[in-house]
């Protein structure tokens, strides 16, 4: 299938990036577009991903105004020249796929997100331990150098700090699947760790974590797989920051990003019916330290 990039996602992932690389360096929009020449409503369009065809060249200036290293700089020149070159098409975008580019994208958005809603089959990155994201991580890349897993495991806990953040944390919304409570990731005493941190983590204000259970079958009569809803907020008008997107991880094959309001609706319905049918927090504690506890006597 040929891969068709969305200008949308494209254009919000490079405003996020050059907005994140300016408040950095603690210029405000008026003071770096006055630098590089361009109006403020011009930096404004670019940094929220409305600037229809981003120029290679006002990136570029912007990044050397940030300090932004080569590296980086040349990614977001690239991202540019990408999302001036392509199409809208349905709202339904294929890209990359496990630890790809694509993936940092949706890094991306997760960071910028305001809620987070997901459905998944194991234990979501955001609140892995460090052992289990390392027995996960070390099983893909199974000839991987052990600095490139740290590497990986490092990153992934990084990310982590958009749950624990003193100001302003992501509200978390996970629904879990209960086989992810028995499939055995990196052992025993990974799994009773990681079961006692999940039930400790979801008595935070931010966080809710509900086990779905075997006995709820199959919502609305489908086998679906993991997905996560991200809403980013509205702004002091009372209108959406960003559009809202749902994120499908296709593991060793493209993830897909859904921007289609009908297509956000139909996994937003049924996160509330899988929601209808999950244990309440109590519940899924309690269950949580059982099962560890259980693995403490698999030891």
């Amino acid at each position: 299938m040929t891969e068709v990039e969305s200008p949308t996602l494209l254009r919000r992932q490079l405003g996020r990036f050059l907005r994140e690389a300016r408040e950095g360096c603690g210029l405000t929009i008026a003071i770096a577009a006055k630098e590089v020449q361009l109006s403020f409503n011009g930096l404004q369009r670019l940094e929220t991903g409305r600037a229809v065809k981003p120029r290679r060249q006002d990136v570029r200036e912007l990044c050397t105004l940030y300090e932004v290293n080569a590296e980086q700089t040349e990614q977001a020149v690239g991202l540019a020249s990408r999302a001036a070159t392509a199409r809208d098409e349905d709202g339904v975008t294929p890209l990359g796929g496990l630890f790809s580019d694509a993936f940092n994208m949706y890094v991306g958005m997760e960071r910028s997100a305001q809620r987070l809603t997901s459905y998944a089959v194991q234990v979501p990155g955001l609140l892995q331990t460090a052992d289990y994201a390392r027995a996960l991580i070390g099983a893909f890349l199974h000839d991987g150098l052990n600095e490139e897993i740290e590497q990986r495991v490092r990153l992934r806990l990084n990310r982590q700090v958009a749950v624990t953040r003193k100001t302003r944390p992501v509200e978390l919304h996970v629904l879990l699947d209960e086989s992810a409570l028995y499939r055995v990731v990196g052992g025993p005493k990974v799994m009773a760790a990681q079961h006692r941190y999940l039930a400790d983590v979801s008595t935070r204000p931010n966080v809710t974590l509900r086990i779905h259970p075997y006995s709820a079958g199959y919502t609305r009569g489908i086998l679906h797989g993991s997905f996560v809803l991200l809403n980013f907020g509205t702004d002091s008008r009372g209108r959406p920051i960003e559009p809202p997107v749902v994120y499908l991880d296709g593991g060793m094959s493209s993830d897909l990003y859904l921007e289609r309001p009908e297509l956000v609706q139909r996994y937003t319905e049924m996160a509330d019916a899988i929601r209808e049918t999950a244990l309440d927090e109590r519940t899924t504690r309690d269950l949580l330290r059982r099962v560890a506890r259980s693995f403490d006597g698999d030891r």
